[in-house]
């Protein structure tokens, strides 16, 4: 069944049952309210009937008549009957008014489908001043109080309240239909484009027009989800089109070189072999870079963690720098505080500085300086790596964490990166719930900040 369905019949479910709890509830209440009404009515009309009679039996001299008593009954629709003190009859009015009424009373029953009264009389004393000297008996039907215009009120009540509740039902369906359309339509827009996503076609976007938030937030997320995947797929065929171009150039050396020893135009001499070498071991650094970019996101889970001397390990590192950094006339300087200790992976720190510094080292001008620096601050590592290099332009700071991606203009005759090395190490830091940070002036020289929790 379709959601809009099922809504509708849901709405439409809970306004019947809510109608006619309401509506039974009310009709009960108000019809058993009205009948004790009447009824107490009735009795203060035997009441007052008996104050009458008692008043004309005291206007007469204490002496009531057959034609008055008639009269009285006529008028009241009643039965009356006088019995002395020994329940001896002394009076009474017309047995076939009795009977008369009680036809009357029960055709008006009958045509309202209503159940016939039952005959009873009802007591009362007869004063000669403050004396009782005999019975006051007053006959009468025991649903006579339901005249003809109570019971048309209660019919009136009756179809009102059904009249009523037909017509709430019809607001309901209405508003259960305006209401299913208005929650349904932008759903099946959202269903429409994530079906599309699925057969990719990742530039479909949803559309809702809707005030309700919890929709409009879902079709962010489908937009947001297929505006991903877009992404993604531009990244994976840029990434495949990286790795072609980075296995090319290798690639293409060696076969020329070994189509230039077939060809008789090289001498496999040991100079143009140690070239093909230098080719292979380039090809083989490349795969294990690709290897590690590969893995870049399976870290966390192969991390070796160990305690040892952040402080003395650095120091070490930068120490063994040292000799290339002299080699090409540069100079590394550290300012390490002393004994700061960390829980992580020994290796991957080694790689992280490793990766740094060989960065630094390839992007100095002359009279190049790179200073390492180690500080502790709020139970964390701060590392910096400041050089007075080349620097990186503003424009490429953004992309310098992607992998491939080589500033050109920075780098100048050093092209022999693969563009990984930074992208490797920003997953190596973030797997130890670090961060990394770079701030470069083009042509003055680059910071690399790296924060390290020392308790992880």
């Amino acid at each position: 069944m379709k959601l809009s369905n099922k809504l509708i019949l849901s709405f439409l479910l809970s306004i019947f049952v809510s109608i006619f709890l309401i509506s039974y509830t009310s009709n009960f209440m108000i019809n058993k309210r009205f009948e004790t009404y009447l009824v107490e009515e009735q009795q203060k009309k035997l009441e007052s009937i008996s104050n009458d009679l008692n008043k004309l039996y005291s206007d007469n001299d204490y002496v009531l008549y057959q034609r008055e008593i008639n009269s009285y009954a006529n008028l009241e629709n009643v039965y009356i009957e006088i019995r002395d003190l020994n329940d001896n009859i002394i009076t009474s009015s017309n047995v076939g008014m009795m009977m008369h009424m009680r036809g009357i009373h029960g055709r008006m029953m009958r045509q309202r489908s209503m159940t016939e009264g039952n005959y009873v009389e009802k007591s009362f004393p007869l004063m000669e001043g403050e004396v009782q000297v005999g019975n006051l008996i007053i006959g009468y039907i025991d649903n006579s109080y339901l005249t003809e215009g109570a019971l048309l009120f209660k019919e009136t009540l009756t179809k009102s309240i059904i009249i009523s509740a037909l017509f709430t039902l019809f607001i309901g369906l209405v508003i259960s239909v305006l209401l299913s359309r208005s929650l349904t339509i932008p759903l099946l827009d959202i269903r429409d484009t994530a079906i599309e996503i699925i057969k990719g076609n990742l530039t479909r976007k949803s559309k809702v027009k809707t005030n309700t938030r919890e929709i409009v937030e879902l079709s962010d997320s489908i937009n947001y989800l297929g505006e991903s995947l877009a992404k993604q797929e531009a990244i994976r065929k840029k990434y495949a089109q990286d790795i072609s171009h980075e296995l090319r150039t290798p690639l293409t050396t060696l076969k020329s070189h070994l189509e230039a020893i077939l060809d008789g135009i090289w001498e496999p001499n040991e100079n143009h072999l140690g070239i093909l070498m230098a080719e292979i071991d380039r090809l083989s650094n490349l795969v294990d870079d690709l290897k590690n970019s590969f893995r870049a996101r399976e870290i966390e889970f192969i991390l070796n963690k160990t305690y040892f001397n952040l402080s003395k390990e650095i120091s070490m590192i930068v120490t063994n720098f040292m000799p290339l950094f002299e080699k090409k006339g540069f100079s590394i300087d550290m300012d390490i505080e002393d004994n700061i200790n960390i829980t992580m992976d020994r290796d991957k720190l080694r790689q992280i500085i490793h990766n740094l510094l060989s960065n630094s080292l390839k992007f100095l001008k002359n009279n190049g300086k790179v200073e390492v620096v180690l500080r502790k601050e709020n139970n964390k590592s701060i590392i910096k790596i400041i050089d007075n290099g080349s620097g990186i332009k503003r424009d490429d700071l953004p992309f310098i964490f992607d992998r491939f991606f080589r500033a050109r203009d920075a780098i100048g005759d050093n092209s022999d990166g693969s563009g990984l090395g930074l992208s490797i190490t920003k997953s190596i830091v973030e797997a130890h719930n670090g961060s990394i940070d770079i701030e470069s002036s083009y042509g003055i020289g680059t910071t690399v900040t790296i924060v390290l929790p020392l308790n992880d």
